[in-house]
């Protein structure tokens, strides 16, 4: 089972307050950790929303607001994603989350990630089939795909 810990964004973050040593010292040794579990897939941290965009379709047609964006509480400033067992093995990862992130005061959100299997008939086996080719395209690119059956 995949999951996305989801950091979410603070003032700090959207203010683009780069963590401290001690800060990175902790998630580096946090990842190293889930690295040498063997459940790390990808982890990043997001630039601020002011560097960003979004885009909202209205009748297909797109319409393109540059950030900032106001409200903190619905965004987000980093992931990682894992591979468990279990939701519970992902909630036991997700406590290890350094402690100093956010001044002792982070939100994190865990959530699965869709599998083929979850989508039923409607993903046929043609689709199945061009989703492996695109993914076979990633690995063979460097590029993690993110997309497993």
């Amino acid at each position: 089972m995949r999951f996305m810990i989801i950091r979410k964004a603070d003032k700090q973050t959207e203010a683009g307050v780069l963590p401290s040593e001690e800060l990175l010292t902790a998630m580096v040794k946090y990842n190293e950790e889930l690295v040498k579990a063997g459940v790390m897939l990808a982890g990043e941290g997001l630039q601020p929303s002011s560097k960003g965009a979004r885009i909202k379709f209205s009748g297909g047609k797109p319409t393109v607001v540059d950030g900032p964006f106001a409200e903190t509480k619905e965004l987000i400033a980093g992931f990682t994603m894992i591979e468990v067992k279990s939701k519970e093995e992902a909630l036991e990862w997700v406590k290890r989350w350094p402690a100093l992130d956010g001044d002792g005061a982070v939100e994190l959100e865990l959530r699965q990630v869709f599998e083929a299997s979850d989508f039923g008939a409607e993903f046929t086996p043609e689709l199945r089939e061009a989703e492996e080719r695109m993914r076979d395209q990633l690995l063979q690119s460097g590029k993690p795909s993110g997309a497993k059956p």
